[in-house]
């Protein structure tokens, strides 16, 4: 099969890079894309997004690079494209819970078509053709709750759920959907795979109860669930519950606890870090009771000790102080806003949302974060009399590091300029 992938060039704040370029399960999400295809394409072109398809008589598959998936949709999709041997392109019902409550908020992605939301995922039989039937995919969605709060804090929106899929797709256009992406649709999905699996699999419940018995250790905590790498060190007292993926030479200390992660290759966990739900990059450092819940942290961080992030996603070669927190919860209950896939500031649909830092940014300790706040790529941060409270979106021209003797140390390597007339000239 042809693979046609259309460029998505703009640029997703906070980060400036595109959605491409960004990492989702702790692997940049073009890769993960061609991963996912490699068994079905024998070859692949990459065109602009306004070009014409190549008119060629084969079957294709057309898709836009800034879309997440994983294999379970794939599988789907093609199978019942390829049983109707008709061109299609994938589609959303409004009354899926997955897609209404999660993907759609703060997306630009979907076209509109009466009841139904069209992705820009496409196949052809024969080669493009003009007329396109819609192929609705169901997501396979369930409610899962994922910690017990007091009532005042749902709200209007009811208990503090997510819809999870077994089959997950969406348009990456903003940095809340990098969060959906790895943690409601990547990793609390895989759990809720495994979970139904168990309950319906006799067969694979005792093999993962033979090797709990064989290995001495809990159900949660024996190798089919826990995979780890090549030359990893890992103190006999630290707590790590799966699923949850390993990479290689990763270091993990005393009294640290770690529930259903990514975590990837040369990071260094300390003393008594709590990880749960969350994706850890290459070479990212943390020191002693650092605590990520539900957060990305891309390659080459550091999150210091003491500091605590909920629902965030933090960019690469990023230092984050000791002591900072990031909230999630307004204290007064108004709707939680972030930037959508315009830049523009609408409501996100979730009760409680962490915040974003981009690349290259330096944090100073003792910060605290508003919930949803992003702070730009290339930013540097130190805590002042005037500035301990981040309470809005900080930009690459409100660095400190402008105000410093040394300021032409900091490079800026992720510029904000570009957007897509500038990239679409290249």
């Amino acid at each position: 099969m042809f693979k046609i992938i259309l460029q998505a060039p703009r640029r997703i704040p906070p980060f400036n890079e595109p959605a491409r370029e960004l990492r989702i399960q702790n692997m940049p999400l073009w890769l993960w894309q061609r991963n996912l295809l490699a068994p079905y394409v024998t070859r692949e072109q990459e065109i602009p997004s306004n070009a014409r398809l190549p008119q060629i008589r084969e079957p294709m598959l057309v898709y836009r690079d800034n879309l997440f998936f994983d294999r379970f949709f794939i599988e789907e999709f093609l199978d019942l494209a390829q049983q109707r041997g008709r061109p299609v392109r994938a589609a959303f019902s409004i009354d899926d819970p997955a897609f209404r409550e999660h993907a759609l908020p703060l997306s630009v992605s979907y076209t509109p078509a009466g009841n139904l939301y069209l992705a820009d995922l496409w196949y052809y039989p024969k080669g493009p053709e003009v007329d396109v039937d819609p192929l609705v995919i169901n997501m396979q969605s369930s409610e899962v709750g994922y910690y017990h709060v007091p009532s005042y804090m749902a709200g209007t929106h009811g208990d503090l759920v997510y819809q999870v899929p077994r089959r997950a797709m969406m348009a990456i256009d903003c940095w809340t959907h990098v969060f959906i992406a790895d943690s409601v649709f990547g990793l609390f999905a895989r759990a809720l795979r495994f979970e139904t699996r168990l309950n319906h699999d006799l067969a694979f419940k005792l093999n993962i109860l033979a090797s709990a018995i064989y290995e001495g250790r809990q159900l949660l905590e024996c190798s089919k669930l826990v995979r780890i790498g090549k030359g990893c060190t890992i103190d006999p007292t630290a707590v790590i519950h799966g699923p949850t993926t390993i990479g290689d030479r990763v270091t993990i200390n005393a009294g640290a606890v770690i529930e259903n992660c990514i975590i990837g290759d040369d990071v260094n966990i300390s003393q008594g870090c709590q990880l749960m739900l969350s994706v850890v990059g290459n070479g990212t450092f943390l020191p002693f009771r650092a605590a990520l819940f539900m957060t990305t942290i891309m390659d080459n961080s550091m999150v210091a000790q003491n500091t605590c992030l909920q629902m965030c996603v933090v960019g690469r070669n990023t230092f984050i102080g000791a002591g900072s927190t990031f909230t999630d919860y307004n204290l007064i209950p108004a709707p939680i806003r972030a930037l959508d896939g315009h830049d523009e500031l609408r409501v996100t649909n979730r009760p409680v949302l962490g915040g974003a830092v981009g690349h290259n940014c330096r944090i100073g300790a003792g910060m605290i974060v508003y919930p949803a706040r992003t702070i730009e790529s290339d930013v540097v941060l130190a805590a002042s009399r005037e500035r301990r409270v981040i309470d809005r979106d900080i930009k690459y021209e409100d660095s400190d590091h402008h105000k410093m003797k040394n300021a032409s140390a900091h490079k800026q390597v992720y510029p904000r300029r570009g957007g897509e007339k500038d990239l679409e000239a290249w």
